[in-house]
């Protein structure tokens, strides 16, 4: 019978530690979190890539247990999913895209590895402005909207600005005039369009891609939009900027 003293173990224990350590150092283990918990402000917790692979590849069509866990990740972290249903429906990949876009990470709405681990550790955006009220703020470069209120991001919509042929005049404006219904214009056919400038707008749009294709306005999903008309009105402080 092999007898094994206290310091062998303390010394076996010693460098399964200092090897996990080694692993995360290099990025072959993912310093991750419990996914329900909130934005983490201190130290990380090292765990194994075993922890995040375990979790499973999430796209669009997708329903059960594991997207009610990520839609209300989502939720708790301020992105638009429309609500906790356990179906990964366009609302949940329009949220999947602007918490990658956010994250710096690929735009695909696809929830890999990657995302699941970010969704851990994300980046927490702040606004630029502070009003006493509600905001609205886009950002050019992250394609995203954000809806803020007292200095803080309320909630994060997916967006796509003017692309580089008809570009999005950024500046501080506030919403001027609104439409409640569909208005075929000069700049396509928007959906609820809130103008900040001549006929530039925040509107809804069937087509959101994830990156800037518009002609010059801010699009958001159509049921976004929905969701964000009884928010905004008349006088609402819009920032556009890079």
């Amino acid at each position: 019978m092999l007898t094994v003293s206290p310091h062998t173990i303390r010394h076996h224990a010693t460098r399964a530690t200092l090897g996990t350590a080694l692993l995360v150092a290099a990025g072959l283990a993912v310093p991750v979190g419990p996914a329900a918990a909130g934005p983490v402000t201190g130290a990380p917790t090292a765990v194994t890539v075993a922890a995040t692979a375990s979790q499973p590849v999430l796209r669009q069509g997708a329903k059960g247990a594991a997207v009610t866990t990520l839609q209300r990740r989502l939720t708790a972290l301020h992105y638009d999913v429309g609500g906790v249903d356990g179906v990964f429906g366009s609302s949940t990949f329009h949220a999947v895209v602007a918490f990658q876009k956010v994250n710096g990470l690929t735009r695909d709405g696809i929830v890999g590895s990657r995302t699941w681990a970010a969704l851990d550790r994300p980046v927490v955006p702040k606004p630029k402005y502070t009003h006493p009220g509600y905001s609205v703020e886009a950002d050019l470069t992250k394609q995203v909207l954000y809806l803020a209120r007292a200095g803080s991001v309320v909630r994060i919509l997916d967006a796509s600005s003017g692309k580089a042929s008809t570009p999005t005049p950024t500046g501080n404006y506030t919403v001027q005039r609104r439409i409640d219904g569909w208005r075929q214009s000069d700049l396509g056919l928007l959906w609820r369009p809130n103008y900040f400038y001549r006929g530039y707008a925040v509107h809804g749009a069937t087509s959101v891609p994830n990156y800037p294709a518009s002609h010059g306005c801010v699009r958001v999903p159509v049921p976004a939009m929905n969701r964000l008309w009884s928010t905004i009105r008349i006088g609402t402080p819009v920032h556009i900027y890079r």
